[in-house]
């Protein structure tokens, strides 16, 4: 018995830690693509829009960043943006759906926010890439 309690005990120790994941919340009030860990607060970013209004806002979470201006780059386009900072460490800024960083970000699923000395890229891997797309299409205005 003290055999079998300690195999137990091992493989808990050993469990993977929490998988993050990107969820598509699609229902009544505004459209949020967040990656996250399921069943927590735990967040590392957030894209939100409302259906077909065509901004969209994202944040990145654990972002030091002050707010003022960040550089927001994806593949070959980039742009400026006035950033304003959120409870905690999130640093928070607005995009057209239709802007060329937007767009490519969307193709590639890697941003990358430089705001001050600090910076941080929002990953979307390429299982979720069909989320970001969906997203995207949904906002556009």
């Amino acid at each position: 018995m003290n055999l079998l309690l300690t195999v137990l005990v091992a493989a808990a120790l050993q469990a993977p830690p929490t998988a993050w994941t990107w969820t598509l919340y699609d229902g009544e009030g505004p459209l949020v693509l967040a990656n996250e860990t399921p069943d927590t607060p735990d967040l590392r970013a957030t894209l939100q829009c409302e259906r077909g209004a065509g901004a969209v806002t994202v944040s990145v979470y654990g972002q030091d960043a002050r707010p003022g201006f960040a550089r927001i780059s994806a593949g070959d386009a980039s742009t400026a943006t006035e950033t304003r900072r959120g409870r905690g460490h999130q640093l928070s800024f607005v995009v057209r759906a239709d802007h060329p960083v937007f767009a490519a970000f969307a193709a590639t699923g890697v941003m990358t926010v430089a705001a001050g000395q600090d910076q941080s890229r929002v990953i979307v891997q390429p299982q979720h890439l069909s989320k970001l797309r969906r997203f995207t299409d949904l906002c556009a205005g």
